[in-house]
């Protein structure tokens, strides 16, 4: 008995031993997987299909050193449960919205409207997607023609926006397009898996209340946002405020999808989906992104690997002639992806687009998970889907990076309206840098329509009215300037311009009064007046005559710009490569101004007033803003 007791005592023991080093070494290879990659500049592969493709070599099906046990199952949960956080965090509303997203010419210099464009794609996806299971399931090969339909038509959203970042065309018509045809192929699967699940769980009689929920849930705190400006105001470091609200809104979602019938992943997508509309800092966003690609997420794709077992995948013929055609078909699923791309862009750009949409991995893993739990596919099948997407996750993004060829300048540019064609607004039409601006010139004066229509393009329309500006699209634009000769006027179309949701309006005053000047910055509406510049402009001619000659030279140039390269943050002023071809003159951080030194550690979203040579500030500047 004693010797039963002891050798019982024996392997717990050792069964601990196991699950210690199985815990020590995901994180171990969480740590070294990027490190290589990088030393070896392994670029093309994404970091998440490399960690799955370690965690089956360290798995069962390779070394069989890493073992599923109760703490990286729990890690691994809260892992995908991040990850699906931060994809709902990557959804820019704005995009959606068809005043900030205008029609613009694409490199091959057709007209491109990103939001028609992509939708017309994914719906092509999503017939391909369901003919596909149609198929699957008619050969035998497959029998869940709704399952099979929804991993289909996924797009991986984070490698998408990764790569699109890395080739720094997400500001271009067709990063947009890829960019939003990934929302959709994300988004859309999502909300079929939830309804599928709901159908098999026997909670068909809750998907009303689950969107019902979560509609008014996302509806209420996109208008209701004052708690979180409150909760920024007050956060201190040890507080850490913003981060604590964002894993409140995960675990609340969460359990309300739970409590509701819906899948906890869905609960944590619209978790990230109502952050993302509170509209954080690029802090709080940096901070919420280390903790989960840090750490949890790089733990579940591991563990994935892990979970896969090739070697019962071998003792089975038929899944090794499921396997290719899952691959094919995938990549099929993309096709009209690829023929909408075609008619819009360059078409080598555009095979490679289509390539790029071909990345499922993210949402099919969690897709899987949910099918597993419901009985609905058994292991060995979604090994084999797991394995087909591990594929197309490594060849999509070769494709897309040997193909894609960075063309000319067709980035879409900061819409500039300016109303009034006199002396005062021509030379400021000419001098702003066309890689950053598009300008639209409204007149209404036909004698200054003749005298300067040659010189720039300019529209003439009846009157300054609401209706007639409406009309001709003068408020369709991120910055409204009023720089008419009158006051008044001035001060009109400013009020129109923003009661229209323009962002920036500025307006043009030579001779206004204090209840004028507090009327206008009362409703967020920038002035520039006349008597203030010229004020000013003495007195650093006076006193500072190196500043007068930055602010009029011709050949330097002064900037703003708010940092987003997280390449550049968290480090000091004096580390980066270019600093000795640029002044930095202040630094605006959370509403205040800095005096920036050498040691200064720039922190996301720092906004840097700087100058330096035109092409060489104009290169800065653009290297900087990237995401």
């Amino acid at each position: 008995m004693m010797r039963l007791f002891l050798y019982n005592q024996t392997i717990n023991k050792g069964g601990k031993i196991m699950a210690q080093l199985s815990l020590f070494l995901v994180v171990l290879l969480a740590l070294v997987i990027p490190i290589f990659m990088a030393r070896f500049n392994v670029n093309n592969v994404p970091t998440a299909v490399a960690e799955i493709i370690v965690g089956i070599v360290m798995g069962s099906s390779g070394f069989n050193l890493i073992s599923q046990t109760h703490d990286l199952s729990f890690l691994s949960n809260l892992g995908v449960i991040l990850l699906m956080f931060l994809s709902g965090m990557e959804i820019d509303f704005d995009l959606l919205s068809k005043k900030n997203n205008p029609k613009s010419r694409s490199q091959s210099g057709k007209v491109v409207d990103p939001l028609p464009t992509a939708g017309m794609a994914f719906a092509g996806v999503a017939v391909m997607s369901i003919i596909l299971a149609f198929l699957l399931n008619k050969f035998g090969l497959f029998s869940e023609i709704p399952l099979a339909a929804i991993i289909f038509m996924t797009v991986a959203l984070g490698v998408v926006i990764a790569t699109l970042k890395e080739k720094d065309i997400l500001g271009r018509p067709i990063g947009q397009t890829i960019l939003l045809t990934a929302v959709m192929g994300e988004v859309i699967p999502l909300l079929l898996l939830t309804i599928y699940a709901s159908l098999h769980g026997g909670n068909a009689e809750k998907l009303w209340l689950i969107i019902l929920l979560f509609a008014a849930a996302i509806f209420l705190l996109w208008r209701f946002r004052q708690p979180y400006d409150w909760f920024v105001k007050v956060t201190k470091a040890t507080t850490q405020l913003d981060i604590r609200l964002a894993f409140f809104l995960i675990f609340a979602l969460v359990t309300v999808a739970e409590t509701v019938g819906a899948e906890n992943i869905l609960g944590a997508f619209l978790a990230g989906m109502v952050m993302k509309l509170l509209q954080p800092s690029e802090a709080t966003k940096d901070k919420l992104t280390s903790i989960g690609y840090g750490f949890f997420i790089p733990i579940f794709f591991i563990m994935t690997g892990v979970g896969l077992n090739l070697r019962r995948l071998l003792a089975h013929p038929e899944m090794l002639v499921l396997l290719p055609v899952l691959v094919i078909f995938l990549f099929l699923a993309k096709a009209p992806v690829l023929a909408v791309y075609m008619h819009k862009f360059d078409k080598r750009n555009a095979f490679a687009g289509g390539f790029l949409t071909a990345t499922t991995i993210t949402i099919v893993l969690p897709t899987l998970q949910v099918a597993r739990r419901l009985h609905l596919i058994d292991q060995i099948h979604s090994d084999v889907f797991i394995l087909a997407a591990v594929i197309v996750c490594i060849v999509s993004p070769i494709v897309f990076n040997s193909n894609f060829v960075l063309s000319p300048e067709d980035r879409i540019k900061q819409r500039v309206v300016m109303v009034g064609a006199n002396t005062f607004t021509m030379p400021i039409i000419h001098d702003l840098h066309d890689n950053w601006y598009s300008v639209k010139l409204f007149t209404s004066d036909e004698n200054n329509f003749n005298t300067f229509k040659s010189r720039a393009d300019i529209n003439l329309i009846p009157s300054l009215t609401k209706e007639e500006l409406e009309k001709a699209g003068g408020f369709d634009g991120d910055i409204f300037v009023a720089a008419m000769h009158d006051d008044k006027l001035n001060y009109a179309l400013g009020k129109m311009a923003k009661e229209a949701g323009v962002n920036r309006v500025i307006v043009r005053q030579m001779q206004p009064d204090a209840q004028t000047i507090n009327d206008l910055e009362d409703n967020n509406i920038e002035v520039f007046n006349f008597s203030n510049v010229r004020a000013a402009l003495m007195r650093a001619l006076i006193e500072s005559p190196a500043v007068y000659q930055v602010m009029t030279d011709t050949k330097n140039v002064l900037y703003s710009v708010v940092v987003r390269n997280t390449k550049y943050t968290g480090r000091q002023l004096m580390d980066w490569e270019f600093v000795d071809k640029m002044t930095v003159s202040r630094i605006r951080r959370d509403d205040a101004w800095l005096s920036p030194h050498g040691s200064t550690v720039i922190e996301p979203g720092d906004e840097i007033i700087f100058s330096g040579e035109f092409e060489t500030a104009d290169e800065i500047r653009q290297i900087l803003g990237k995401q």
